[in-house]
């Protein structure tokens, strides 16, 4: 049973720009506490677990199916087969895991430079992206790399501003924006514009905090969220279980333009 991490670096092409995605296998101990965390909420709101699942994990986009969510997705619906066989629902998820694909792009993608990429939400609208492709075991937001990580972000918006031109507005969301290694790349007034964005249960911008750049576990938070968890009585305060939440912020592209003088 594999139940460690490998972190590599595969190049993919969309047929115009060619660029790293950090393929991450995590570890089972990230499932492990998505599934206690939908176990508890399905007890807690007397649901199935196949919806607690679905609905309360980032599994769904973990197995490579996207974001739409489809509970009829054939893919979905071979895993709660074989949820519902067994009685060991975390070594069943993790095996299941580890047969699909593990590197995509965010949808919409459109370029990344170094750790950072945008995709377009619409014609007016891009989302920025953070991945680690930092290679030799450096973190990718310590003070060592803060030189390359602006270098990185002013390539993008040199790159935006060839391409996207000047009334496009940026937005962004992770928990990321609540630690300073992470404020301190970005302008000061796209920071003042961030607003909590709650129940983000399916995704990854939520539970990312949890593992470290090689998918390995982070057991103080992962600590901290079960003794959270073990304390929630009802189905209203669940955003209260994770120690950060998602922030959302936005800003128009000038903002950054001006910033990273490009």
């Amino acid at each position: 049973m594999f139940d460690g991490f490998r972190v590599f670096l595969l190049l993919v092409s969309d047929g115009t720009i060619s660029y790293p995605v950090a393929c991450v296998i995590y570890a089972k101990a990230f499932f492990d506490l998505q599934l206690e965390f939908a176990e508890t909420v399905a007890g807690l709101a007397a649901m199935p677990i196949a919806c607690a699942v679905l609905a309360y994990t980032n599994l769904y986009a973990r197995f490579g199916l996207g974001r739409d969510f489809d509970p009829q997705h054939p893919i979905w619906r071979d895993y709660l087969a074989g949820l519902h066989e067994t009685n060991d629902h975390r070594e069943w998820t993790y095996r299941f895991y580890l047969t699909r694909p593990h590197a995509a792009p965010p949808p919409g993608q459109v370029a990344t430079f170094g750790c950072f990429g945008y995709a377009r939400l619409t014609d007016d609208r891009i989302r920025l992206h953070f991945d680690n492709v930092e290679t030799g075991g450096r973190s990718p937001l310590s003070r060592e790399c803060q030189t390359r990580r602006i270098a990185d972000l002013t390539a993008l918006f040199a790159h935006v501003r060839r391409t996207e031109g000047e009334f496009v507005t940026v937005v962004g969301a992770s928990w990321l924006y609540n630690i300073e290694a992470y404020r301190r790349l970005f302008p000061t007034s796209y920071l003042a514009t961030a607003q909590v964005a709650p129940q983000r249960f399916q995704y990854m911008p939520l539970w990312g905090q949890f593992v470290n750049r090689r998918g390995e576990i982070k057991e103080d938070m992962a600590r901290e969220f079960r003794r959270r968890l073990a304390h929630q009585s009802n189905v209203d305060s669940l955003d209260g279980c994770f120690p950060f939440q998602v922030l959302r912020l936005k800003a128009p592209v000038l903002t950054f333009y001006e910033w990273y003088r490009v």
